[in-house]
Order: structure tokens, then C-alpha cells, then sequence
């Protein structure tokens, strides 16, 4: 991903954030067939405090990408849509498109099946919630064994990046006005994205104004 040093998202604990907002990525790998990609749900290693991320795959998407032996790119998608030149006022204008994203890049290690047995059950827990009728990993019907079961039938994986690309294209080089302006067009309307509202007004509330 081609850097702008306006957009440039480097601060760790907003690239965490991220992550854990939006958990659904693209794992990418380069093999003697060419590209491919995979998509996965990832979570921060809740052991470190860095960028590091551990997940699954399901076999045989380990040998496809690779997995412990080649560069994995992950693609981490956040909140991103359409902005239309009508907000920019009447002056010359295209419409472009904002967005969030993260490609973290390394070589992933593999998980034991006890430390993949972990990030799975975290995995549930974290989408399935813990409400009174949760079906947790190792809630009946579920056994052990079929837990146990289920692990051989994927590879896990922790992937600490050795390089970081993080953008956050959200019309910094517009004025606090035009920002504004846009927020509001994304709030309501035809052109609605709430989720990128949200996250414009945020940036938006901690750019200096003069």
C-alpha cells in the first residue's frame, strides 16, 4: 500500500484498535501458483501489548499459503465509503473514497495444539458473547473430544509484524469545516455510513483547530 505521510497512521494503541473493531481479515501469500487469499477472523495476542495477532486456518489453507514458511500479508479493513464532491462546496471537485486500513507483514509461527485450543476458545468466546444460552467451545453438546477433534483440523498461528503499513484517509487535508460538512452527509442521507461518520467525527475531535 502506497504511503501519504498525511494519512499515516502510526500510533500502536490506534492500530490496536483497529484490529479489535474489526477482526475479519484477508491473509495473503505468494506461492509457486502465484497469489492467494485466505479470510479469517484474527485477535490481538492478549499476552503482548504490541501488534502481534494470533488466529486460525483450516487445512488445507496452511500448505495453500504456506503458513510458517513464507511472508503473510493481513489485510485489516476498517470503516471506509464514498464522499461526494457536493460537500466540498461550489468549487471543482471529484469524489473520492475514505477508509482505515492496516497490511501487517511477516512470517507466522505455528501454535501447539494447546495454544491454538486457546485462541479458539478465546475466538468464540469473543463473537459468541456469555450470555445465559452462549454456546461457548466447550459447552454441551460439545465434548472434549469433539473439541479436539475440531483442532486437528486447523493450524494456528501468531503473526508478530516485522513491517507495518496503517493508513487513515479521513479528509485531513480538508478544512474543519468541509470535515464537518462531510460528517454531516455521512451521518443521514443518501450517502449514509454511520460507521465512517463516527470515525471521521472521532479523528475530527482530535485534530487542533485554530
Amino acid at each position: 500500500m502506497r504511503q501519504n505521510p498525511s494519512f499515516a497512521m502510526t500510533d500502536v494503541g490506534e492500530i490496536r484498535r483497529l484490529i479489535e473493531q474489526n477482526p475479519w481479515v484477508t491473509l495473503v501469500s505468494s506461492g509457486a501458483e502465484g497469489l492467494v487469499a485466505s479470510h479469517y477472523a484474527v485477535l490481538l495476542d492478549d499476552e503482548r501489548d504490541d501488534l502481534a495477532i494470533v488466529g486460525h486456518v483450516g487445512k488445507p489453507d496452511d500448505a495453500i499459503l504456506g503458513l510458517g514458511d513464507r511472508e503473510l500479508l493481513v489485510v485489516v479493513q476498517g470503516p471506509h465509503g464514498y464522499v461526494s464532491p457536493r460537500w466540498y462546496g461550489d468549487v471543482p471537485a471529484v469524489p473520492t473514497w475514505n477508509f482505515v486500513t492496516a497490511h501487517l507483514s511477516g512470517i507466522p509461527e505455528l501454535l501447539s495444539p494447546d495454544e491454538n485450543l486457546r485462541v479458539l476458545d478465546r475466538l468464540v468466546a469473543r463473537f459468541e458473547g456469555d450470555g445465559v444460552d452462549a454456546r461457548g467451545l466447550y459447552r454441551a453438546p460439545n465434548d472434549p473430544e469433539f473439541v479436539e477433534r475440531l483442532e486437528r483440523g486447523t493450524v494456528g498461528f501468531r503473526l508478530t509484524p516485522t513491517r507495518v503499513v496503517a493508513k487513515r484517509k479521513l479528509s485531513q487535508n480538508r478544512s474543519a469545516e468541509v470535515v464537518d460538512t462531510i460528517i454531516d452527509g455521512l451521518s443521514d442521507g443518501p450517502y449514509a455510513n454511520p460507521s465512517l461518520a463516527a470515525e471521521m467525527r472521532r479523528a475530527a475531535d482530535a485534530r487542533p483547530r485554530a
